[in-house]
Parts: structure tokens; sequence; C-alpha cells
């Protein structure tokens, strides 16, 4: 079945080239499709286009199908194009000429696009909870090994001392900027197209805010030409703010893979996280990390294709906006998947101790060294070329008993501060 079916037949290879995989994809928005089309049917029967019993058999009708969703025993056959046109035929089987009647007043056009909206709104809340919980574990790690001298690298050369504490915190205080991006996107999806129809609204005399008010949009996007506009510009946004979280993600996972190698072998994992190979039996590989790392990078190149496929594109619908759908949808899905391995491996890593008087670390302390000679006076030029020759002449000997005690560093992280920062959810 097919909504702009005229009774006409279609090439088969035309319509399995537009069609896609759209039965497989629209599974994930079918829970939203109905609820849009409850906040419909009674928008209809307030303005007098059904009678008050027609929507209660819809409404009856529409209840049936989400239990069927939620249960798992929703199927879109083949014989469907998309959840839409499954819907409206369950809907007129069982009512008849009722059933028929759902689609007045709006277009497959604003009913996938309000469809997305409400899925962008609630998936998008769920990513922040689940990066709260991340930031939580994190937060905890910081506060646990605070004390756990760490060597700091720039250009991966040995720089100056850090610790667990400020590298676990680092982490967890970047996840904060994610938020506010990912709370930006949620506020560009909560808006209401509903009502935009092919893109030109409708000659009924519909009520947008009353729908508005069903579906639990916090405003309405007025016009109708840029509520069907919105599509792909939601993408593009969302994408963006799946980019951060990924990038942050993605670095603490290089982060991880680093410095649980031997070369460096600053923290391990229990055997159950790691996995072998089948030719070395001493291997246990931080394969977890490292498809983190691999799907973060795949879910940052998102925004990219948002791009591509929607920036030339004039007002109105068309047809490109379907290949939005699968990997927009995608990346939501592997980013909550992302985000509990995350969670769940990184609570038990096991940080070990290290000992900076290795030859190795020698030079760690030489900013502690020339700053303590500042502090006795000498000026900071004149301490830097004394502290510079005595490396350079092998006669520097490392002072590691210095404090860092400003807000944010080693031995004042603040975690009380970074912990107030986080968004509201």
């Amino acid at each position: 079945m097919k909504l702009w079916d005229k009774g006409l037949s279609i090439d088969k290879k035309i319509e399995q080239f537009t069609v896609g995989n759209d039965r497989e994809i629209d599974i994930h928005i079918a829970k939203y499709d109905v609820i849009a089309s409850k906040a419909h049917a009674k928008m209809l029967q307030s303005i007098n286009i059904i009678t008050a019993e027609e929507l209660e058999q819809l409404l009856g009708g529409l209840d049936v199908l989400e239990a069927q969703i939620e249960d798992g025993t929703f199927v879109i056959e083949e014989s469907f194009e998309d959840v839409h046109s499954k819907i409206e035929f369950e809907l007129t089987k069982t009512l008849g000429d009722v059933g028929k009647k759902i689609h007045t007043a709006r277009s497959r056009n604003d009913q996938v696009l309000v469809a997305l909206q409400l899925y962008f709104k609630e998936e998008l809340k769920t990513i922040q909870d689940k990066t709260k919980t991340f930031f939580d574990t994190l937060i905890g790690l910081a506060e646990t090994h605070k004390d756990a001298l760490l060597p700091g690298y720039t250009h991966l050369q040995v720089a100056m001392p850090s610790s667990f504490g400020v590298w676990f915190s680092a982490y967890a205080e970047l996840l904060i900027d994610d938020v506010y991006m990912l709370q930006a996107a949620q506020k560009v999806a909560d808006q209401n197209p509903l009502g935009s129809a092919a893109g030109y609204g409708s000659s009924f005399p519909i009520d947008r805010e009353l729908t508005t008010k069903e579906m639990g949009f916090s405003t309405l996007k007025y016009n109708v030409v840029a509520a069907q506009m919105s599509r792909g510009k939601s993408e593009r946004t969302i994408a963006a703010s799946l980019g951060s979280l990924a990038n942050t993600l993605s670095r603490f996972a290089m982060d991880i893979c680093l410095y649980n190698s031997q070369n460096f072998g600053f923290i391990a994992f229990p055997d159950e996280l790691t996995t072998g190979s089948s030719i070395m039996p001493h291997k246990k590989n931080p394969d977890v990390f490292e498809l983190i790392r691999g799907k973060s990078n795949k879910i940052q190149a998102l925004q990219t294709e948002m791009v591509l496929i929607t920036n030339n594109l004039p007002s109105g619908y068309h047809r490109d906006y379907q290949l939005l759908k699968e990997n927009m949808i995608q990346a939501l899905e592997d980013m909550k998947d992302i985000l509990d391995i995350f969670n769940f491996s990184i609570a038990q890593v096991k940080v070990k101790d290290i000992d900076l008087h290795d030859e190795k670390y020698k030079f760690l302390f030489t900013v502690d060294n020339i700053n303590t000679l500042v502090v006795e006076g000498m000026s900071f030029r004149d301490a830097y070329k004394k502290i510079g020759g005595e490396v350079e002449a092998g006669t520097y000997v490392p002072y590691d008993s210095k404090k860092h005690t400003h807000l944010g560093s080693i031995h004042n992280l603040g975690l009380d501060k970074i912990s107030l920062k986080f968004p509201k959810l």
C-alpha cells in the first residue's frame, strides 16, 4: 500500500529504488507516528471534520497499534511502502471508512517530519541522560584517584606533572560542553511541523496549536514552508551535536588505548574486558575502546553527509530527504550503545602506581623548578635559562614537591564546581 497510490502501476525497479529500506528504518518512528496521529485525530474532531464517535474509534485503533509497537509484534510487511501506509491500512481494515479519514488535512511530508521530530526529541533526551551517567562515573573516578600522579604530555613528549584526577575530570567537564550542544539540538527539534502538509499548509481550518500542545512540543514551526525546510536543518544540527560528543568520546578512548599499552602502562582492565590474538597468546587487546573510537569517528562524519545531501536543495519537499533517515537514526542508536559500554568499561579501570622518579620522567618537573626560583626572587627568564642550562649540561636535579594550588589544577580539582556546571536535564 502507498499513500499516494492512484491505481496506476509502477515499475518494480523504480519502486525498489525509491522505497529503499524505509520499512526497516521506520520501526524506530512507528511509536511517534501513532502519537502524532492521535493528536491529529483530536484536532480533526475539534474542527468538526470527524465526529466524536469517529474520534473514539480512531483512538481505539491507534491504541491497539501502539500496544503492538510496544510489545514488538508490530511488523511493516513488504507490501507497505513505509510505517505511515501500514498504520493507515490497519486503521482502515479495522474501522472501514473511518480509518480512511485519518489522513485528512495532512501529507506524508508533514507526517514523517513530525514523527521524526518527536523521535529526535526523545532520543536526544535519552542521550543526555546517559551522558550524565557517564559524567558522574568520571567525577567519581577523579575523586577516587585525585592523588595519583600521572605524566602530562605535549607533542607526545613528557611535559609536566598531571594526575588521574585531572585526566578523568577533564573529560567529565568536556561532556558539559557536549550537553550544551545536545540541548541546543533538542530545542531545534522541539517545534511542531504538523499542519504544514506538503509544505504549503491546508485549506482546512486546522488548529495547529492544539496538536502542538497534544504532542508536548514547546512551540510551533509557524511558517509552513519553514516547517518543511526544517527537515535537513534539524538533522544537520543534531549531527553536529552528536559529533561534538563523539569527538570527546573518541579522544578519551584514544587516551585509554595509549595508556593501556605496555609502553605507557598507566592503566589496565580486567581480562574479561579485553580480547586475545589467534597466534599471540599474551595479547589482551582493548578492542572495546578501539571500537568506541571508530564508531565515534564515524558519527563525526555524519554532519558532512547531512550537509552534502541538503545544502543546495531549493525550498519545498524533495525525495533526497529520505536519505537522511537511515544514518541519522543509526547514529542515535549507536551513540546510546557507545555511552552504555563506555560507562560500563571505564568504571572497571585499574589505575597503576607510576614511578615518576623513573629516568624517562626526569624532566617532568622543570617548570616547577623554574617557578620555585621565581618565587625565591629570580626573574622568570633567568630562571628558565638556568634550568635549561642544567638540562643541557646533565646537571639537572628534579624537585618534585611543589604543590599546584590554583583552581582546576592537580591539587585543587574543583570537582564540586564542575559538577554544578552540568546543565539541568
